[in-house]
């Protein structure tokens, strides 16, 4: 028998529209009881199933009327890292959002929802990743399986844009090697692999961005996946104090000729001030000398 690693993905087609208010695990769960009822494969432990964040979404009710998409951009904003005039479109805004993703236009999105109204993103997608997880294991009599909520990212240094899991449940998120040896028994001091990531960049390459399927499973990775819901997407965000980009080059350049100028400005008074004290002093001293008296101060 061959030892080769495998990694399966598919993803059925035929979910249909989400609503707001519909049952999202119901939906998922049917949709994948019909396929296994057409291919014979049936979820099983060890699996992941992806879903986009998009549907759970709209199963939440996080579809809101908007006239001006950029305001519902400011009003996710917690804080701006750059931002991009362009001639003829708004301006491009990479901002973190509330959920601390750093993301162009705060993941607020306007494709695929009736016209006046935009997508925000799941309030807590590590808590819709649980429910979905519970409910699927409860309808396949399953213990270990996992559940990944995606949305789409663009990448610093790189063209193109790429899924990442922003939600994420009953996976080991992170696969920490630090401190094993590589190949060559040279010791492992600094990576730390993005399981969750990969995962749902992986079943994007099955979903696709226009063919309509929403939902992905991927097998191969059992031994990721355990029997309690994990630490969730949310520890992959990277805390503050170890961020080297908190804000853009042309931010960054603004702030620092800022900062000068208020250098400059902050010495030029203190040069000024220090002068008057000199000349003041020198002045009420001389006053004494000649005249033995002290001066009169505003005299």
């Amino acid at each position: 028998m061959s030892d080769a690693a495998r990694l399966t993905a598919w993803a059925p087609s035929g979910l249909g529209e989400v609503r707001p208010g519909d049952d999202l695990a119901a939906l998922v769960g049917d949709l994948l009881a019909d396929d296994a009822g057409a291919t014979g494969d049936s979820l099983a432990d060890g699996d992941v199933v992806v879903v986009t964040s998009k549907i759970v979404s709209k199963a939440e009710g996080r579809v809101v009327a908007a006239a001006d998409r950029e305001q519902e951009i400011t009003d996710e904003t917690v804080r701006v890292v750059a931002t991009r005039e362009r001639p003829g479109l708004p301006p491009l805004r990479i901002v973190e959002n509330r959920l601390g993703l750093v993301m162009a236009a705060a993941g607020v999105d306007a494709s695929n929802t009736p016209d006046g109204t935009v997508l925000l993103l799941p309030v807590d997608p590590d808590a819709s990743a649980r429910a979905l997880r519970a409910a699927l294991r409860d309808r396949f009599g399953l213990d270990r399986v996992g559940v990944v909520v995606t949305d789409t990212m663009g990448r610093a240094w790189r063209d193109g844009l790429v899924d990442v899991a922003i939600g994420a449940a009953g996976i080991a998120v992170v696969e920490d090697l630090r401190g094993g040896t590589d190949g060559h028994g040279r010791p492992i001091s600094v990576t730390v692999t993005a399981v969750a990531d990969e995962v749902a960049a992986a079943s994007e390459l099955v979903r696709g961005k226009t063919a309509g399927r929403p939902v992905a499973v991927v097998r191969g990775l059992g031994r990721y996946v355990g029997s309690d819901d994990g630490p969730g997407a949310r520890t992959l965000v990277r805390p503050s104090a170890d961020d080297l980009f908190r804000e853009g080059s042309a931010e960054a350049y603004a702030r620092g000729a800022a900062d000068a100028r208020r250098a400059a400005h902050d010495g030029e008074t203190a040069r000024e001030n220090a002068y008057s004290d000199g000349y003041r002093a020198g002045f009420a001293e001389g006053y004494r000398e000649g005249t033995g008296n002290e001066p009169v101060v505003g005299g």
